[in-house]
């Protein structure tokens, strides 16, 4: 399967400030040890499954089941880097329409954090899809241009991170004041 990188199907990025200090935060650790509960509170009823795993030979890896628009998505993510302020993972994604067909998309994810005054910490979630052949081929076999799902990707791809982004931040935060209770219990 081929990615196609010059074509962009959608692209968004937001942010949130947290109250907490940026040499406290983990990305890294919050995402391969995420409860599936605290993923599912993340973006509801959207969020449906998330698991960690590796690949075979060994890169970590983040399995999320979501839905986003109308599509059910089933994100394969493997990290290309994963530090404590940057993540950037990379997914070929199962994409299921509402009639259960299914195609696939490449998802770059990805999870920065930066400090900011006061103590403070910004949290930015940076998602882009890139179509792969077979996805040219399945809409092209259901009479879709490409301008037309790009514009429909964009959409529900937006608005999905737009809602997730803050949720992804304070549940992050939350992580990140588990560990200086834990210190302060030790």
């Amino acid at each position: 399967m081929k990615v196609v990188l010059e074509k962009l199907l959608s692209q968004s990025a937001f942010s949130h400030d947290i109250d907490v200090a940026f040499d406290l935060v983990d990305i890294a650790e919050w995402l391969f040890n995420l409860p599936e509960a605290e993923y599912q509170r993340c973006c509801p009823p959207d969020h449906i499954a998330c698991g960690a795993t590796v690949t075979d030979d060994g890169r970590r890896m983040s399995i999320n089941v979501e839905k986003i628009g109308t599509g059910l998505v089933i994100q394969h993510y493997i990290a290309e880097e994963a530090t404590a302020s940057y993540c950037r993972m990379n997914s070929i994604s199962d994409v299921f329409n509402a009639t259960g067909e299914r195609s696939t998309v490449n998802v770059i994810w990805e999870l920065i954090a930066e400090p900011i005054e006061g103590g403070r910490t910004r949290y930015t979630n940076r998602v882009t899809s890139h179509p792969t052949d077979a996805f040219l081929t399945f809409i092209a076999a259901h009479g879709q241009t490409f301008e037309e799902a790009a514009v429909a990707r964009q959409s529900a791809s937006g608005d999905h991170n737009s809602r997730e982004t803050p949720l992804f931040a304070e549940s992050i935060a939350r992580a990140a004041r588990a560990k200086i209770t834990a210190r302060s219990a030790a």
